[in-house]
């Protein structure tokens, strides 16, 4: 395996172990499982996924952490090496899910994933802004403008 292929297996095995106790791991599963089920395994293929990730999830802030987490890798990185010297045209398509999650993961360690700002105008109703807001309840006021005089 070139170089180059060797670096896009260890970005790509990397950035999955690092997406698996995100918010943003169902994208990256999904990926995976396209990617790893080219020959029709995708059922199987996604328990396995979930399997290690459940793991992962569970080590997450043990001593064992970190250590399944370089283990993961390396079970996913073995495996992308296993595909592409079956499917020399699957590195193209790693290199497109590689680039579709490495800003995902820079997203969840920088935490910053909503940025709302209000600038000027005057606000006669409660103004809302967050990353997920379901069923708010406000009481007094009905949003109307107040009324002008003169």
């Amino acid at each position: 395996m070139d170089t180059e292929l060797a670096t896009l297996v260890t970005s790509g095995a990397t950035t999955v172990v690092g997406l698996m106790v995100t918010d943003a791991w169902q994208q990256a599963r999904q990926g995976l499982v396209r990617l790893f089920s080219r020959g029709g395994r995708a059922s199987t293929v996604g328990g396995e996924l979930d399997e290690l990730r459940d793991e992962l999830v569970a080590a997450t802030g043990s001593p064992d952490g970190d250590a399944l987490a370089d283990d993961i890798a390396a079970t996913v990185r073995l495996r992308l090496r296993g595909l592409l010297r079956q499917d020399t045209e699957a590195a193209g398509e790693l290199r497109l899910l590689v680039e579709e999650l490495t800003p995902l993961l820079h997203q969840e360690a920088r935490g910053d994933t909503v940025h709302n700002t209000i600038s000027g105008g005057t606000m006669y109703a409660p103004v809302i802004m967050g990353y997920s807001v379901s069923n708010p309840t406000f009481n007094g006021s009905d949003g109307a403008a107040p009324e002008r005089n003169g």
